[in-house]
């Protein structure tokens, strides 16, 4: 009865280490390279920055694609972004 158990135990344990091996083998990891984005501060954006939405309109007169607003300095500014 013992060498019964014994074996069901190992079979058990030879099951759940193939179960984890083929687990790992499964997942691949896939690096993605994220494109950097380059801020600076808006010149014509005047006041807090409460809204990303009037900053990105700002920026686009300013020749930059998006805007957001940041705080640097406990001070909430609008910052343009665009791809470096």
């Amino acid at each position: 009865m013992a060498l019964e158990l014994c074996r069901r135990m190992t079979a058990s344990a030879l099951l759940l280490l193939f179960l984890l091996v083929a687990t790992e083998m499964g997942t691949t990891t896939v690096k993605v390279a994220e494109a950097r984005d380059c801020l600076s501060q808006s010149h014509n954006f005047k006041g807090a920055c409460l809204s990303s939405s009037n900053c990105t309109a700002v920026c686009r007169t300013e020749n930059f694609p998006d805007g957001e607003c940041h705080a640097p300095h406990y001070q909430r500014k609008c910052f343009c972004k665009r791809p470096c």
